[in-house]
């Protein structure tokens, strides 16, 4: 009695903590092993009672126990052996048929179909035992064919599963065999007191046990063991004293034991990787091992391993030979930050190399380089674009070998190069010196490259690194035509100057909108001296800097391309002029000629302006003549010949500007569509041999005549001058001897006395 007391206590506490497991197999534990307990309980009624009635009770405890024990264990074993959730109709028919076998023994007190007592007397007492009926027969086969199919799945659970996981189903098959034969011998032997109960206590726990709390550890161990030995990593075991007590192979070929020699493991680690316990408990360090040129890099890890009382048991290394992944993420830096030809820094990576270099130094001057190779296109083009890589990387092969490793330098891009060096690193005779006998030689090819180096000082390290080299690019505009100098500085003029560009360009609308930008008006007359017409020439009166020279904003504008706009102001302000002329009897023959820039044809559609600003303003487009010079040809030349004609034929004069300045207009001249040729004297000024300069001009203003072309003399400034054009028969004339260029209202006051 006192023993199945203990084991019903023992089973209410699997029970409870059962229904505490967090895994998802608890509940159906806990309600199997609760199921045993009203058969256990059934039992111990049966042994403690004297009386038929407390007997009977306890044999129906025990008998519908045994029902919802078979319920339970079918729950059971389909979550523990993973069996298929999809067959419920199996699971219903066997729910029937307990239930009905609980609703026969509900039914026995009034039938007796089940089974009923019998007394019998004992030398000590008055006893009741069970006689069997059909409904008793039935309990028993239904039970038995349950539990037997439950056997036969964990047997077939046990025979095909890995070894690791057959042992937890052997276990359970192996206790409810000896609950089952334990019972079975109880029944035969028709004994008073059922001890196989306690075969039912024993299989609650096992089943608690196995299921919710048993692992192998055995098989684990040896499993783990296989792993290790299997794993590709060294793997080193230590003792809490530090000492080696198992390596795999790979940890017994990278340190060099022979024969197991664990201690000659633990010296060789200690002279690969130096002292390893003073780094502490948990720890992941990578190191480099063997020559410079070929290193070997490891990724060293050492972990802690404590009892079951958290106390440190031993620790172990993981040693990971890295140098392959390790190679290939430094390939895949160095390519991602360095330029594949050259392998120097990329752009990004020299900028970004600067941002952090300045900071570290603050006591260090540093100078901005901008290196550029001058017309690097014609190597490509004299040799071929192999040889012109190769030039390239002398170039940068000359940068390693001429700045130390305090500087930093890269590719900016194409042929021009970025460096940063401390200012007492460099010496402006020494580069003059090398950039002077710069030569590129390969196999029997030879060329001097010619190479500029743009400075730039910093003084506020907080300036933008591209904004530096904007600067030092700057500097080598002052050198930029020059072949016996190599370096210039960036200085103050050449700030003002960007200062300067950066605050007219910002006034411009302005200057257009309120008129402080006008045209002003140069004379042209012919032979016999009368104004003929005039040449618009764009003047800026400013409100606080006062008059402005051409030279002052017209390059700056031509350089940014905002002389597009100062082109139609000034072309919009002629057309207002010739309109307003047309109502003056003393004004309206004269013509305008304005200026057409280059840079006008990439924007915009000349052609399509010009004449609707002649539409618009109802004026005659050949007193709208247009100017182009050369340059206007030196690109694209088929195109600009189309919208030259297309000018001609809408009635507009034509003139071609700086007629001798430039080295291809003969060739032009032979096929362009224009009307007159404007000879610039400053060229014949220029010329150290009077005669011959005549001579040039002679035959310039006869060719003109016989190609049918007006000429025009601009630049006249003597009176001889004049004289010696008229005998030459050059029919127009333009310079300060007749006039400079004027505002509108002077040059028509001008005109008024010229005529009078």
């Amino acid at each position: 009695m006192y023993i199945f007391s203990l084991i019903i206590v023992g089973l209410g506490i699997c029970v409870y903590f059962a229904f505490l497991s967090p895994k998802p197999i608890g509940k159906s534990v806990g309600w199997l092993i609760a199921s045993l307990i009203p058969a256990v309980f059934g039992n111990l009624l049966i042994v403690s009672s004297n009386t038929e009635t407390s007997t009977l009770i306890g044999c129906y405890c025990y008998y519908i126990g045994m029902d919802l024990v078979m319920l339970a264990l079918l729950r059971y074993t389909r979550e523990y052996c993973s069996l298929d959730q999809n067959k419920r109709a199996m699971d219903i028919i066997l729910c029937i048929l307990l239930a009905a076998d609980v609703i026969q023994y509900v039914c026995n007190p009034f039938f007796g179909q089940a089974f009923t007592l019998e007394a019998y007397t004992t030398p000590m007492d008055t006893d009741f035992r069970m006689i069997p009926h059909i409904g008793q027969y039935y309990h028993r086969i239904l039970d038995y064919s349950i539990i037997l199919s439950v056997m036969g799945i964990f047997l077939l659970k046990a025979l095909r599963a890995a070894r690791i996981y057959a042992e937890r189903y052997w276990v359970i098959v192996f206790s409810m065999f000896i609950g089952t034969a334990w019972q079975t011998f109880s029944i035969i032997s028709r004994d008073r007191i059922d001890k196989s109960m306690i075969g039912f206590g024993a299989f609650g726990v096992l089943v608690f046990y196995f299921t919710l709390y048993y692992r192998p550890m055995r098989l684990l161990d040896q499993m783990l063991a296989g792993i290790a030995s299997r794993m590709p990593e060294a793997l080193f075991f230590f003792d809490a004293s530090d000492h080696c007590i198992w390596a795999n192979e790979p940890a017994m070929q990278l340190a060099g034991g022979v024969e197991k020699n664990f201690e000659a493991v633990t010296e060789n680690l200690h002279e690969m990787f130096g002292d390893l316990r003073s780094k502490g408990d948990e720890w992941t360090e990578q190191f480099v091992l063997g020559e410079k040129r070929n290193p070997k890099y490891y990724t060293v890890e050492k972990h802690t391993v404590t009892d079951e009382k958290g106390r440190p048991a031993g620790n172990f290394l993981n040693v990971r030979d890295t140098t392959e992944e390790t190679l290939r993420i430094k390939h895949e830096i160095f390519t991602a930050t360095h330029d594949g030809l050259t392998g120097l820094y990329n752009r990004e990576s020299l900028y970004s190399g600067i941002q952090k270099l300045l900071p570290q130094h603050p006591d260090v001057s540093y100078l901005i380089i901008f290196l550029d190779v001058k017309n690097f296109k014609i190597v490509n083009d004299l040799f071929s674009n192999a040889f012109g890589d190769y030039a390239l990387r002398c170039i940068a092969q000359w940068i390693r070998s001429q700045f130390s490793a305090n500087s930093i330098y890269g590719r900016l891009g194409g042929d021009t190069f970025g460096i940063c060096v401390p200012a007492n690193e460099f010496d402006e005779a020494h580069f003059e010196e090398e950039l002077g006998k710069f030569v590129v030689m390969e196999g029997t090819l030879e060329y001097h490259i010619l190479i500029h180096l743009g400075v730039f000082r910093i003084i506020d390290t907080r300036l933008d690194v591209a904004v530096m080299f904007d600067r030092a690019h700057l500097a080598l505009s002052t050198i930029r035509d020059e072949y016996q100098k190599h370096v210039a500085f960036y200085d103050n003029n050449l700030r003002d100057k960007v200062l300067w560009d950066q605050h007219i360009s910002s006034q411009l609308h302005e200057a257009i909108e309120t008129r402080q930008l006008r045209p002003f008006l140069q004379p042209i007359v012919d032979r016999t001296g009368r104004i003929v017409g005039a040449e618009a020439l764009a003047r800026w009166i400013h409100p606080t800097d006062g008059f402005l020279s051409p030279g002052s904003f017209i390059p700056v504008f031509e350089k940014n391309g905002m002389i597009v706009e100062v082109d139609r102001h000034m072309w919009r302000c002629s057309c207002e002029i010739l309109r307003d002329w047309k109502s003056s009897p003393a004004h309206r023959d004269l013509f305008i000629s304005v200026n057409i820039s280059p840079k006008d044809f990439y924007f915009i559609d000349v052609l399509a302006e010009i004449k609707g600003l002649v539409k618009e303003f109802g004026i005659d487009s050949q007193l709208l003549r247009i100017e182009i010079t050369e340059t206007v040809m030196m690109t694209d030349a088929d195109e600009r010949m189309k919208i030259i004609s297309a000018f001609r034929e809408a009635g507009f004069i034509v003139e071609m500007d700086d007629f001798g300045s430039g080295y291809s207009s003969l060739n032009l001249l032979k096929d362009m569509p224009v009307d007159v040729l404007k000879i610039d004297m400053k060229f014949l000024s220029k010329a150290r041999d009077e005669q011959k300069s005549q001579t040039i001009v002679q035959n310039i203003i006869n060719l003109s005549d016989d190609l049918g072309i007006s000429s025009l003399t601009e630049g006249v400034e003597t009176e001889e001058q004049y004289h010696m054009l008229s005998q030459m028969r050059c029919r127009l004339f333009q310079g300060y001897f007749f006039a400079k260029p004027m505002p509108l209202e002077d040059f028509e006051s001008f005109c008024n006395k010229h005529i009078a």
